[in-house]
């Protein structure tokens, strides 16, 4: 795993995205995470529900189960869950300002329920939950193994998870690890970035029984080329982007640069993406 020079907190993350609200969510959209392309005609906003469906076929989700959004954002993920499959979902973020604007969501829909609380401290009783998934939120998680172990003790029997993440490929060279893996992670607010061995050893520690990993990088990545562009366009056209860039005090004024780090991650095969699926035994 790929560990920052720098530790990286639960409070460091929530300030990352307390701190880049505006601009993630005029850059990002609603979905503050990538977009999943099949033909390559989809617009930006299709690509990202479409990784949403995906994961919630690879589910099999029914009517009626409860999901728990671990790292929820703004909670457009699970207002799409909710509204497309009939279930019943609980988010949960670190973020209060992210929160703020879930809980605007949950207003309009009984089906949507929203925490401001980190999951490695969650209070669910065991077996609340028929489905937990983590859409790139467990990159943020500073004891991955006790992520798993949560995720294990909180689904009922025969309970579901699905784990979309950002990744190291197994086996880095010195110079991607120095120029692009460990400032992405110190930089992006990751306490770690593991690889698909290191997620198929957690899970399975935890008890799961691993279903299948896909690497998605290929149909992902095009997020990126996007979200620099649109980066690009804001600084050169809205004071407030060259403000915040120009500011010293902007402790995390510095992810502008992780933007082409990550893009050129993905270039060189540095930096993978994929969608990890397990179950919990019955027995």
């Amino acid at each position: 795993m790929i560990i920052p020079r720098k530790a990286q907190t639960a409070a460091d993350v929530a300030a990352h995205y307390n701190d880049l609200d505006v601009f993630y969510r005029e850059v990002w959209g609603d979905h503050v995470h990538h977009g999943l392309w099949f033909t390559g005609r989809e617009t930006s906003a299709e690509a990202a529900e479409a990784l949403i469906e995906y994961l919630a076929d690879s589910l099999m989700l029914q009517p009626n189960d409860h999901v728990c959004d671990v790292g929820c954002g703004y909670g457009a993920t699970a207002e799409w869950l909710a509204r497309n499959r009939s279930v019943s979902v609980t988010g949960l973020t670190i973020s209060a300002v992210q929160a703020q604007h879930a809980a605007m969501r949950a207003a309009k829909s009984p089906l949507l329920t929203f925490l401001h609380q980190d999951w490695l401290e969650n209070t669910f009783e065991a077996g609340s939950f028929d489905c937990v998934v983590a859409i790139e939120s467990s990159e943020h998680m500073r004891d991955k193994q006790l992520f798993f172990d949560e995720a294990y003790r909180t689904l009922r029997p025969g309970g579901r998870i699905a784990v979309y993440a950002w990744l190291a490929r197994s086996r880095t060279c010195p110079w991607e690890e120095r120029y692009l893996l460990e400032p992405i992670c110190r930089e992006g607010r990751l306490p770690g970035m593991g690889s698909m061995d290191d997620y198929r050893e957690w899970a399975t520690k935890s008890g799961f029984v691993v279903d299948g990993f896909e690497d998605l990088s290929a149909r992902v990545r095009r997020t990126w080329t996007i979200c620099a562009g649109r980066f690009m366009r804001k600084l050169l056209t809205e004071s407030k982007y060259r403000g915040y860039l120009m500011d010293s005090k902007a402790g995390n004024r510095i992810f502008a640069l992780t933007l082409v780090r990550i893009w050129i991650a993905y270039g060189t095969g540095s930096m993978q993406y994929g969608l990890l699926n397990a179950h919990k035994p019955r027995a």
